[in-house]
């Protein structure tokens, strides 16, 4: 069994500098961003150092351990064999996926996503001035599901390509190999490029399988490009590196268009990070899951003693809480009454989709303290 990676100190996290800690007031307690309170891994940590001392500071240029260390990593995980020579470099996940969606759309073209799904999938949408299109998600409870029938019928009205979060943020759902399949098999039906986000994925908890969606079937090899990063499961987003991987000569022949800036904003430090993680970050990775799967079952057992009215369902993967606040009748937008009653910040959920504002998005990645304070300042608010 994998040690426990164990979360810094409030007092310890409140010295640090990102966005997470630095856009609300020292009074309020931050669970939105998705960054984890977790010391990062040694081995990284190590090789950043080594970077400093060596003055190595300058420009990213060509980086193959990261290639070989990902199709490694690939392989281990979730039996995904690849040629190192598909993958490709980005600044982020983000930026990786506007620029694939900037290679193979034009303005107006029909882009379509699964809401709720996260935030920013609707900011690129708008940069990159393409026409939304939404499939929402099937419920059944608290449990979020893809609905093949929505998705087909989208697929019909002439959507160019379809964003995939794969595993799904906010809602936390691995999907089946069979429904990857059946994604795959309508998106060559209809001539749709399938992208799939999967920036979650390394921190799927073992009782769920995460399945690659290049490697759910061969229809999913033609039709799909995935976009990710180790900078979700090792707490490295600052540092500014992604992957783009295609493994269909038609599609990697379009992804050699792009511009070679794509490669060369990426972060050197990012990109150093980021081969480390995939190949030494394994041990680290495993305690970081355990700790999260504590963490997840520790919601679970607050909500249902303390403020029972709210639904969760305890997710596959990652630490990303889903919360329906709708029974307590907190008014059109509940995160800012948790802020302005509690002085807890989470994410609101109409900016997850339109018809999602009684849900927030609680942050689990952090200590056993911070979760039963967050929970605590929820119902003090009411």
């Amino acid at each position: 069994m994998s040690k426990k990676v164990t979360a810094d100190s409030l007092a310890q996290l409140q010295k640090r500098s990102s966005s997470k800690w630095r856009f609300y007031p020292s009074d309020i307690l931050p669970l939105p961003v998705a960054e984890m309170d977790f010391p990062i891994a040694d081995p990284i940590k190590f090789a950043l150092h080594d970077l400093v001392e060596r003055s190595d500071t300058g420009y990213l240029g060509p980086i193959p351990e990261l290639k070989e260390n990902f199709a490694g990593f690939a392989s281990r995980k979730w039996n995904w064999n690849l040629d190192p020579e598909q993958v490709r470099i980005a600044c982020d996940v983000g930026v990786g996926v506007i620029e694939v969606l900037r290679t193979f759309m034009s303005v107006g073209d029909k882009l379509m996503i699964n809401t709720p799904v996260y935030n920013n999938f609707f900011t690129w949408i708008n940069e990159l001035k393409l026409t939304k299109v939404e499939a929402p998600l099937k419920r059944e409870g608290m449990h979020f599901t893809l609905d093949m029938a929505g998705i087909e019928a989208a697929y019909k009205s002439g959507v160019k390509a379809h964003l995939l979060c794969n595993p799904h943020n906010p809602v936390g759902t691995v999907y089946t190999k069979l429904e990857l399949m059946q994604i795959a098999e309508l998106a060559d039906k209809y001539d749709v490029i399938v992208i799939s986000d999967e920036i979650h994925a390394p921190l799927t908890f073992s009782n769920t399988t995460f399945i690659p969606f290049l490697a759910a079937s061969d229809f999913s090899k033609k039709v799909g490009i995935t976009v990710t990063s180790a900078s979700k499961a090792f707490n490295l987003a600052g540092l500014k590196c992604a992957t783009i991987v295609a493994q269909d000569p038609k599609l990697n022949a379009m992804l050699d268009t792009m511009p070679e800036s794509v490669h060369f904003r990426a972060s050197l430090f990012g990109a150093i990070a980021d081969a480390v993680a995939y190949k030494s970050g394994d041990t680290w990775l495993d305690g970081v899951i355990a700790t999260l799967d504590e963490n997840r079952r520790l919601v679970a057992d607050l909500l249902k003693a303390k403020v029972p009215e709210i639904k969760y369902r305890i997710p596959d993967c990652s630490y990303l809480a889903w919360l329906d606040v709708s029974e307590l009748n907190l008014g059109e937008n509940p995160a800012a009454h948790f802020i302005e009653k509690g002085k807890v910040a989470f994410n609101p959920g109409h900016t997850y989709g339109a018809d999602y504002s009684q849900f927030v998005r609680l942050n689990f990645g952090t200590s056993p303290e911070i979760i039963t304070d967050s929970i605590g300042r929820i119902l003090n608010s009411l």
